[in-house]
């Protein structure tokens, strides 16, 4: 399956975010994190004080505006559903098209098995380490909506410095 989502990034972004591959659920909403269950939009709207975006537009919007840039890092691979444990054959996005663009001052991945893909595929081309984040994902249940915002604070510190 390949990658159906482009990344959202300007010349602006200076905090990259990687997830591994769109859920089923991201898939057919054609944007990222769109499980209705994610984390991922409540835990950064907190971080960052604002409202809980909820069209692609507002998710966009606020990402932009924050100095976000969203991607994956496989570009194509197979899997069964959403399962992250069914990926095989990965290949790799080619992140040179954000930072060429924008000065990503920090590269962040949204749970384990992104830093896995990350540290397996990308961290060698990119020459740049990554900051595993405990995951969004509804799988994630140990991790409470407080404990995961409380680890997600450290993306505000690197768009304020």
């Amino acid at each position: 399956m390949k990658h159906p989502i482009p990344p959202v990034f300007d010349k602006d972004s200076r905090i990259l975010i990687l997830g591994s591959f769109p859920s089923v659920r991201s898939r057919e909403a054609g944007f990222f994190y769109g499980h209705p269950q994610n984390r991922f939009w409540k835990v950064a709207a907190f971080v960052f004080g604002e409202e809980t975006p909820k069209t692609t537009e507002e998710k966009k919007a606020f990402l932009l505006r924050n100095h976000i840039a969203v991607w994956d890092v496989i570009a194509s691979c197979d899997i069964e559903g959403s399962a992250d444990s069914s990926i095989r054959n990965v290949v790799p996005n080619d992140l040179e098209v954000i930072l060429k663009t924008a000065d990503i001052r920090e590269i962040y991945v949204n749970g384990k098995t992104a830093y896995r893909y990350y540290q397996k595929y990308t961290g060698e081309m990119t020459g740049r380490p990554a900051v595993c984040l405990p995951s969004t994902s509804p799988a994630n249940a140990a991790w409470t909506f407080g404990k995961l915002a409380d680890a997600w604070k450290i993306i505000k510190d690197c768009k304020d410095s």
